[in-house]
């Protein structure tokens, strides 16, 4: 409390032009205090804005390189659909890899349209195969230039030779579906 009263007596000794004087240095100090403390808002409400468009944009860089991979992948599902021919079949497809194994029997199947796309469908047996020729024979199915899928595969150890296996594929060729008018 003395210190607030010699504060004051301070105060009312000066003259007028010294109060007026420093009456205008504390309004410009308290205005530099309110100008410097809405800066700093500002500044903070920016540097919040700024963080969350950064992870706006590791987020969409993510998903600009998922779009890009499901891109290469439409492509190349194209490109297989483009080369796919009118006279290919499960059959000539299998004859086309030279993978024969011992005996080899291939049944069409009743094919379904799906999408867009027409599924042209085989059983395929191939007895005698090596574990080398099994896997060859399944990545070039699905990997191959045109689009064939691998529906189901079944693979059995023969009984009179272990190191052989019986191979039981269910395979559809995919085209592109009739345009209907």
């Amino acid at each position: 409390m003395n210190q607030i009263h010699l504060l004051r007596n301070g105060w009312n000794s000066l003259d007028r032009q010294t109060r007026l004087r420093w009456g205008y240095a504390v309004i410009a100090a308290l205005a530099l205090a309110v100008l410097l403390s809405l800066a700093s808002d500002r500044i903070a409400l920016l540097e919040k804005k700024r963080l969350r468009r950064e992870a706006d944009l590791v987020e969409m860089m993510a998903l600009k390189s998922r779009i890009i991979e499901a891109r290469t992948a439409s492509q190349r599902l194209t490109n297989r659909l483009a080369a796919a021919q009118g006279s290919d079949s499960p059959a000539r497809i299998i004859e086309d890899i030279g993978i024969k194994g011992k005996s080899g029997r291939i049944t069409p199947m009743k094919g379904e349209e799906r999408g867009g796309f027409v599924e042209d469908a085989a059983e395929v047996k191939i007895d005698g195969l090596t574990a080398n020729e099994a896997v060859n024979l399944l990545h070039r199915l699905e990997k191959g230039p045109r689009p064939v899928i691998v529906r189901k595969a079944l693979i059995r150890t023969r009984f009179d030779d272990p190191s052989r296996l019986d191979l039981t594929l269910t395979v559809a060729l995919l085209r592109p579906a009739p345009a209907t008018r």
